[in-house]
């Protein structure tokens, strides 16, 4: 390498999704959403809520941190408004918790709807006690340091799924799901249907009336099923 890197790289200015369109996938399940992308954009399994009830949508501000290091997670702060959901890209860093209890509470003072982090926390006590949603891949004691290189607002991979500044990320028990703010439009109309599906389903299962969960005359009208018996 030629010189010693900058400590932090940050956009201020980003496009945030308007309300409307928000609204489209709150309190919608991760399953559903994924169902609308055609099974694209979850996070790796292992980034789960530290409480099973915890549950979130909004928009991405990203903040990408290398291994043992939280100085983009730290400054970060100073540029989110409220409502956005905090995503921090470690690579799946295992050494040190990137975020604890006392960030969190500044976290959620300034309106912070959640945190995704695919990498570690700490202080899971406290960050239970401050009640802003959390969703990482485990926690530990230990703590990073603030000396970087690291970048806010520049886009970065968590958990194996690229996440630009102003994509729309929820999360529910089952994961973290995100959706390109390019494509939300057509995801929201597409999850119309999803949720008519579900409903259809639902219903004829509760009535007890006889419905498969496959498409047998489907298969067969296309010769890609075969008995054998």
């Amino acid at each position: 390498m030629i010189g010693d890197p900058l400590a932090l790289t940050i956009r201020r200015k980003i496009r945030r999704p308007g309300a409307a369109l928000l609204r489209a996938f709150r309190d919608t399940p991760t399953g559903f959403i994924t169902d609308a992308l055609n099974g694209k954009g979850c996070m790796d399994l292992r980034v789960k809520p530290i409480a099973p009830e915890m549950r979130f949508c909004g928009p991405a501000v990203t903040a990408l941190c290398p291994p043992m290091d939280n100085l983009a997670a730290m400054a970060i702060l100073d540029f989110v408004n409220q409502g956005d959901v905090i995503v921090i890209g470690t690579g799946g860093d295992r050494s040190a918790g990137v975020i604890g209890d006392l960030w969190a509470l500044r976290a959620r003072q300034l309106g912070v709807a959640a945190i995704v982090c695919d990498g570690l926390v700490r202080d899971v006590s406290g960050l239970l006690e401050v009640g802003i949603p959390v969703f990482a891949r485990g926690w530990v004691p230990n703590s990073g340091f603030h000396h970087g290189p690291g970048e806010i607002n520049l886009g970065l991979s968590c958990a194996g799924v690229p996440v630009q500044p102003g994509d729309i990320v929820a999360g529910d028990l089952d994961g973290v799901v995100v959706i390109p703010r390019p494509e939300a439009k057509r995801v929201a109309e597409r999850l119309d249907q999803v949720r008519t599906n579900e409903a259809e389903m639902l219903t004829a299962i509760e009535s007890g009336s006889k419905r498969q969960l496959w498409d047998e005359k489907g298969l067969t009208r296309r010769s890609a099923l075969r008995y054998v018996d």
